[in-house]
């Protein structure tokens, strides 16, 4: 008799464990969600990589064919070319990330207004979506993704200058809490449109683990500088550090008139793009960045893309 209460008691545990959700861990550190971070990369057996194309005038480049480009996967052409396109439609995923410190208070109302119609014309109902997050010594989402221009301006609005400056946190929670997750039952364009002046004073994350989670969410990071002084800071240094590692691209407005035209070119770039995907030659499991280099054979041409990406890990 005992037996049999001791064997249901211990049934009855066993079923009561296995229903159970499992806990939520909380992060805790920089070292603890870069574990978390492994969560993002998929086993890699083809690479897509958005690029854009420009003459030496700035003026984009739409017409050119998959024999135009040299492809480079870690110094090594790719075993195969999957696909090649001009990629001008797909779905955004787009995070607008305003840098709401004491640092540029005197240029934070129009800023806010230029994001406003920024949004109000790049963001198309059923296709696209949008979120605002606003930081000084913390990131604050003020409206998750949406394709609701009005709800967008709302929390664009709503946010307030003051405090420090947590830039590189805002940058890696952007990418890996909310667009690495972004999805649309397809192919997706990832970018940050960045409004700040690079100094960061607050965050827990270092310049290059934010960087490195915008390649592995394969987020393209578009930077407005707020400096208006025409001399280059050490933050404009970090802010192109951004740019150029993700294939994006640093503007320095001298004027504030100048924000509205800088977001104007971005919307023009994010509907100006090419897309090609590949089979990697010499593919290791080993975690290892890979570099990632796409020339164009035709003369004169500028090629901008990510510098890389992180090979899978067993």
């Amino acid at each position: 008799m005992r037996f049999t209460l001791f064997f249901a008691f211990l049934l009855a545990a066993c079923i009561f464990a296995l229903g159970q959700s499992p806990a939520s861990t909380p992060v805790t550190s920089p070292d603890a969600d870069q574990d978390a971070a492994a969560t993002i990369v998929k086993t890699v057996n083809e690479v897509s990589v958005i690029f854009t194309v420009t003459d030496r005038h700035g003026a984009f480049i739409k017409d050119l064919k998959q024999e135009d480009f040299k492809v480079l996967d870690d110094n090594k052409l790719p075993a195969a070319i999957s696909s090649f396109s001009s990629q001008t439609d797909l779905p955004l995923r787009v995070g607008l990330l305003i840098d709401a410190s004491s640092s540029i208070r005197d240029r934070f109302k129009f800023e806010q207004e230029a994001a406003v119609e920024f949004l109000n014309q790049i963001v198309r109902p059923g296709s696209d979506q949008a979120f605002v997050l606003g930081f000084d010594s913390v990131a604050e989402v003020t409206q998750e993704f949406t394709d609701d221009t009005n709800r967008l301006a709302k929390g664009i609005r709503m946010l307030r200058p003051g405090g420090g400056t947590a830039l590189y946190d805002a940058i890696y929670s952007a990418c890996h809490e909310r667009l690495a997750q972004a999805r649309s039952g397809g192919p997706v364009r990832r970018a940050i449109i960045l409004l700040s002046d690079g100094e960061d004073n607050q965050s827990r994350y270092t310049r290059e683990q934010a960087i490195e989670m915008a390649q592995r969410a394969e987020v393209i990071v578009y930077v407005i500088s707020t400096n208006i002084s025409g001399i280059k800071t050490r933050g404009d240094k970090v802010l192109e550090r951004f740019a150029e590692s993700t294939g994006g691209r640093i503007f320095f407005p001298l004027k504030l008139n100048d924000v509205t035209a800088a977001f104007t070119q971005i919307e023009a770039e994010l509907r100006s793009q090419y897309a090609v995907a590949y089979r990697p030659a010499g593919l290791m499991a080993d975690g290892r960045f890979r570099t990632i280099s796409i020339e164009s054979v035709r003369k004169g041409l500028r090629v901008r893309c990510r510098r890389g990406y992180y090979a899978p890990k067993r």
